[in-house]
């Protein structure tokens, strides 16, 4: 890593402000692969812009297409990865319903302005920057804007763990946490799914003929919510259960979707196969576990640790203090990285809050773009 420089990047927090606004008016959800394809388009276009090599795969199964940026300079060494995600939770029409786009003071409002469009513009803008200043970096860049991120990131997975192996350092551009800190680990995740199938039968005639798969996934439920234990960082929640037809029929099929979520390798192979080796109570019925690992844990290492105490000093240099959230529950395309062994940091992007009126704040801009220019010039 070089030495530190006085020369702060000079940034204008409305520019800024004004082309996150243009990525936020396309909505683009998951799994609506041509309103993703929508925002890649633009990307692809502003990249062009200002020379970047471009790469672009075809999504599938309703998911948009991957998009990969090159800076065209530094060659196949290793380099700096950047990592964004175009997609977002909300669904179509959120910015003409319950969530337009706005500003009150400090806040900016807009569905995914802060997961993770403000975060993804601001390494586009970092980027962008350096191209008018006529600089290049000592290491090259290359930037990966993933379509699915926010359901499992199944179609991106293999080209970002791709690109990360060639990748010395890796920069993610989640939003930050806790009032400005970036993101040095994260805990893993495992989804899985529970089918259970019983038989029915009238519930007044025939009550004692029918074998209740809603029962059956009761007491599942009961166990796999026991399975959580904070000490250890585990947590095992049932958020979706499906089954039964009328309530005078005993049911015959129930269904859940289960989120795991651990701290370390140990853990998850521990928790993996206690769920995977899940048995039924009643002999009469069939139970069926599908579903594994999600996204391996992002642990802390010592490049991890070297990698954030640059970026701490390049933040005083701009004037702020750069604090860590240690461990986020949250995961993120970082966690493929992290497990990989390649030094990542995450949580470069905006601050403010992921709620029902998810914002970002303004003041937020000019310090995180001034970090992320920074990162880029002096990582070498």
């Amino acid at each position: 890593m070089s030495e530190k420089s006085a020369n702060l990047p000079k940034v204008d927090a409305d520019e800024i402000l004004e082309g996150i606004d243009r990525w936020v008016e396309i909505e683009s959800p998951s799994y609506q692969g041509e309103t993703v394809n929508r925002m890649a388009d633009l990307v692809e276009d502003g990249m062009r812009t200002i020379g970047a090599e471009i790469a672009r795969r075809p999504g599938w199964d309703g998911i948009g297409d991957t998009l990969i940026a090159r800076a065209p300079w530094g060659g196949d060494e290793p380099g700096i990865l950047v990592l964004s995600h175009l997609d977002t939770v909300h669904p179509l029409g959120t910015i003409d319903g319950v969530l337009p786009m706005s500003r009150d003071g400090d806040k900016v409002f807009g569905p995914g302005c802060y997961d993770m469009k403000g975060g993804a513009y601001l390494g586009y803008y970092a980027y962008r920057h350096l191209v008018r200043e006529g600089k290049t970096t000592p290491l090259p860049i290359t930037f990966l804007y993933a379509p699915d991120e926010e359901v499992g990131s199944h179609t991106s997975r293999d080209l970002i763990e791709r690109e990360a192996k060639k990748a010395k350092y890796v920069l993610v551009t989640e939003p930050a946490r806790d009032g400005g800190k970036v993101v040095t680990s994260r805990k893993g995740s495992a989804d899985y799914a529970l089918s259970i199938t019983g038989r029915p039968s009238h519930a007044g005639a025939n009550h004692d003929k029918g074998r209740s798969a809603i029962r059956e996934m009761a007491r599942q439920v009961l166990d796999i919510e026991g399975m959580t234990d904070y000490g250890r960082g585990i947590t095992t929640n049932v958020g979706v259960i499906n089954g039964g037809t009328r309530s005078n029929v005993v049911p015959a099929d129930c269904s859940a979707e289960v989120d795991l979520r651990f701290m370390d390798p140990a853990r998850a192979e521990e928790m993996c196969g206690r769920l995977e080796n899940l048995k039924a109570y009643d002999p009469d019925v069939e139970l069926v576990v599908s579903g594994g690992m999600n996204r391996p844990a992002f642990s802390r290492d010592d490049g991890i640790i070297k990698l954030f105490e640059h970026a701490k000093g390049l933040a005083a240099e701009i004037g702020f203090e750069l604090e860590e959230c240690e461990t986020s529950g949250g995961v993120s395309d970082g966690n493929f990285t992290a497990a990989l062994g390649v030094p990542t940091l995450d949580g470069l992007g905006v601050d403010g809050a992921h709620t029902h009126h998810e914002h970002f704040y303004y003041s937020s801009l000019e310090p995180r773009a001034q970090l992320m220019i920074r990162l880029l010039e002096t990582l070498e």
